[in-house]
């Protein structure tokens, strides 16, 4: 730790970065050398209460998969894992595994991605591959296949939540089955 702190007062460009990183609770991070400073600072983000700010201080994430992440959030969906976080925006895993130096989560649980063996995309799905994820009963999986051929296709998980009228702990179990 005496080490870190050192180099921030021997080197001026990372004292100017400690600056705006203490300072500036919207600098946007740029790198995963800076993730990591901002960790070594105390800075952290609680992936359950985070701003679309707070999303958008992480590289590589736009303001949609920020706004998604919030939406999703305020609709009932914990966060317990970086896994859980990819899931609800449709990319890897190991895309997001610099951000969990930064990002608090509730809890932990390694085995969520082996559990799931099975994922469709709602937009094509028939109504029998629908019923075989679980969580999707017979009458779930015929709003589905209605909804989208009166409405469109799904967006995204909002979208399918939205339009759906589905609480925040069925898109929970469901976010990890379905791919738009």
């Amino acid at each position: 730790m005496n080490q870190d702190r050192l180099s921030f007062r021997l080197n001026p460009r990372l004292q100017k970065l400690r600056s705006k990183l203490l300072n500036d609770p919207y600098y946007r991070l740029q790198s995963t050398e800076e993730i990591a400073i901002a960790a070594s600072l105390g800075i952290r983000i609680d992936a359950n209460q985070a701003t679309v700010d707070d999303w958008l201080r992480l590289p590589g994430l736009s303001i949609h998969q920020a706004r998604s992440l919030v939406d999703i959030s305020r609709v009932g969906v914990k966060f317990y894992c970086i896994e859980d976080v990819a899931a609800a925006l449709g990319v890897s895993a190991q895309r997001l595994k610099p951000f969990e130096l930064i990002l608090i989560f509730s809890y932990y649980e390694d085995e969520t991605e082996d559990k799931i063996t099975y994922v469709i995309n709602p937009n094509t799905a028939t109504l029998e591959s629908l019923i075989k994820v679980p969580f999707i009963d017979t009458s779930l999986a015929e709003a589905v296949v209605e909804n989208r051929l009166s409405k469109g296709p799904y967006q995204n998980l909002v979208d399918f939540q939205r339009r759906l009228n589905l609480s925040g702990d069925i898109l929970a179990q469901l976010m990890y089955y379905l791919k738009f």
